[in-house]
């Protein structure tokens, strides 16, 4: 029987075409072949298993990176009427946590963190289930945060086995040569052929500016005060977004407030709530926002710091524009603002080196010495008294991540420094066929210049009133 796709898209979603992308990948799918989807921020991955899950019978799991990102994915599905979602993770109460696990079966679409999903309870009951799509969400983070980070993205395989390899799909906004190999490697090492579905990086939207200055501050409020839209400052650190809000605050009438890890989970939900219905101007923050979250119209991107890659950074830009209009991305750039990075590379170096340590230590002895290790090191030595690695392999692991970031940073610094077309630069770093360029549109190496372009993403004061519909107040008063 064939399968109407759009008539399904318009009455369950309210749309009447896909966006680049997300046909082919739920195609793929349908077919039951495993997929690797590579699709631009802002087209709309999430619809590819929500809508592939509505016409499979049992349980779509879906391993997500953020609490933030989950609680948006679980309120978007509540806003299209799915009532069976839920998000398994660390802001769970015991009890709570208890009752969901009991009803596993109950729910449609499970959102989940690699960690909750890497608990041997946890394990158990999701193997137990009908499993329709087995979702990894931005599948790049096998890649950025694994083994030196978050290693139980690299224990996906197990978990897949367990659950007798279920139909996969991998999607990620960005993927190198190199990151898509990783995310074979570690996703789909069980199964071949893998269909992909490869769109390019590039958002001919977004216009990108660098600005090398020694008055950041000052450079920062200039951009502020001519961009009369709301947008998101991205800086390196906690201590950063702080002190850059009170700047904003201090010097401009904009409502500003700032995002970052250190926050609990209800101060970073009602931030994210107030961004998403412009009741902020401005958020800053670090790179722990805008995976996922539902807004369209981010006018601007501003990194105040210099960012650790441009995987990074493509990432992180693509949260403007998202709903086709013209937006912009500005990087502040101010020479050795890269020494952050440095720094947080030496440190991953001091973890490494305690290695050697590690391996003279037993399990007899492993409740006294855990105590005296950091959540990382922890993780690492678990892993070697399970005899997942040895000590060697382990250390090998973490000397090409390092090599890995450091080539990373310089590629950041070489588009920063770039004197021809940036968004060249960018396509030829993601090994894309160049796109035809609208110069006009491109960036500051193509005669882009800032005050031509504050005038094309100038909105109307209708466009910039608060406009929330009595469904969305609905599902947030039942949240709440």
């Amino acid at each position: 029987m064939t399968i109407d796709l759009e008539q399904i898209l318009q009455e369950n979603f309210g749309f009447s075409t896909f966006k680049p992308g997300q046909k082919e990948v739920i195609q793929q799918l349908l077919k039951k072949r495993d997929t690797l989807a590579v699709l631009p921020t802002g087209t709309g991955k999430s619809l590819c298993y929500q809508l592939v899950g509505q016409l499979l019978n049992g349980t779509v799991i879906i391993v997500s990176p953020l609490l933030s990102l989950m609680e948006d994915q679980v309120y978007q599905l509540q806003k299209k009427g799915e009532a069976k979602v839920i998000a398994l993770n660390s802001s769970l109460s015991f009890m709570e946590k208890q009752y969901v696990l009991n009803h596993l079966s109950d729910y449609k679409f499970i959102l989940i963190s690699p960690e909750t999903l890497s608990q041997k309870e946890v394990r158990k009951r999701i193997s137990e289930l009908t499993i329709a799509l087995f979702v990894v969400d931005e599948a790049h983070c096998v890649s950025q945060w694994g083994v030196d980070f978050r290693p139980e993205y690299t224990k996906l395989a197990k978990i897949q086995a367990d659950c007798g390899y279920p139909l996969t799909l991998a999607l990620t906004a960005t993927a190198t040569p190199a990151v898509k190999k990783e995310i074979m490697k570690q996703i789909f090492s069980h199964r071949e052929p893998i269909s992909e579905v490869i769109f390019s990086v590039n958002r001919p939207n977004i216009g990108l500016i660098v600005n090398q200055t020694t008055e950041k501050d000052e450079t920062l409020i200039s951009y502020l005060t001519q961009l009369t839209n709301r947008g998101i400052v991205y800086c390196a650190t906690r201590k950063m977004t702080e002190r850059v809000n009170r700047v904003i605050n201090d010097q401009t009438i904009l409502k500003s407030a700032f995002y970052h890890g250190g926050l609990t989970a209800n101060e970073r939900s009602l931030l994210q709530q107030q961004f998403v219905s412009n009741q902020l101007d401005v958020l800053c923050a670090t790179n722990a926002f805008g995976m996922g979250i539902d807004k369209p119209d981010v006018r601007f991107v501003i990194h105040y710091d210099c960012p650790d890659s441009l995987e990074n950074y493509v990432q992180e830009i693509g949260r403007a524009g998202r709903d086709g209009k013209a937006s912009v991305a500005i990087l502040l750039y101010q020479k050795g603002d890269e020494s952050i990075h440095y720094y947080f590379q030496s440190e991953s170096r001091l973890d490494r080196e305690l290695l050697n340590e590690l391996a003279e230590i037993h399990s007899d002895n492993q409740d006294n010495v855990l105590p005296t290790l950091n959540e990382i090191q922890q993780k690492w030595l678990q892993g070697y008294l399970e005899k997942e690695y040895t000590i060697e392999e382990l250390e090998q692991r973490l000397l090409r991540k390092e090599k890995e970031r450091q080539q990373q940073l310089d590629a950041m610094l070489n588009y920063i420094n770039e004197e021809k077309c940036r968004r060249v630069f960018i396509q030829q770093y993601f090994s894309e066929t160049i796109a035809e360029i609208n110069q006009e549109n491109c960036c500051d190496r193509c005669d882009l210049s800032f005050d031509n372009y504050k005038v094309q993403i100038v909105q109307s004061p209708e466009e910039n009133e608060i406009s929330e519909q009595w469904e969305d107040i609905l599902i947030r008063l039942f949240k709440e």
